[in-house]
């Protein structure tokens, strides 16, 4: 009888271990991808926006999804380089439970569509008029992505562009897609 006993806890140590290592992993992530934890736990501020087509996207509507917000402006540099590896990473994860919103305050309808022409992306943008979500996700620099668990709360903020495309970008988010809802 000391023999499955022995299994048992040669199992659990085993299981301990690995989800000792796959936490580590999640960690060095965040600091390899410069992505600060520093509100991880809070929940989203919530917002209603309309698209550029005029539908209206609730913030409540994505619970239970990993979401990504890109905050960022046509005038933006920075966020003109970051906007094809956006369009890429959307196409690569739009079958799973991931959703990319970007969100800008520029108000100019047809500057914002010559824009995403320019750099041949097909993205969800979103108008913040008033910046007031801007504002409540204190977006006071671009590109800023903000990153929301499947239970609403921020998981992370990445200031500036990110290459968010790459194969270690895509297996770092899947991992994200992987964790239960709390």
């Amino acid at each position: 009888m000391r023999l499955p006993s022995a299994w048992i806890i040669l199992c659990c140590v085993l299981v301990m271990t690995l989800l000792s290592v796959e936490k580590s992993r999640a960690s060095s992530d965040f600091e390899n991808f410069h992505i600060s934890r520093e509100q991880a736990g809070t929940p989203m501020p919530s917002f209603e926006l309309k698209t550029l087509q005029g539908t209206v996207i609730r913030s409540a509507s994505l619970k239970g999804r990993l979401v990504l917000l890109n905050f960022w402006a046509t005038w933006c540099g920075p966020c003109k380089d970051e906007m094809p590896a956006l369009g890429r990473l959307q196409e690569r994860l739009h079958d799973e439970d991931f959703q990319l919103l970007t969100i800008t305050s520029d108000l100019q309808a047809k500057a914002i569509r010559a824009f995403l022409s320019m750099v041949n992306v097909d993205i969800p943008v979103l108008l913040d008029e008033t910046q007031a979500v801007s504002n409540a996700y204190m977006a006071r620099a671009l590109p800023l992505s903000v990153l929301i668990g499947k239970d609403g709360r921020m998981i992370g903020r990445a200031m500036g562009p990110r290459d968010w495309d790459s194969p270690s970008m895509i297996a770092f988010i899947q991992r994200l897609l992987r964790e239960p809802a709390q």
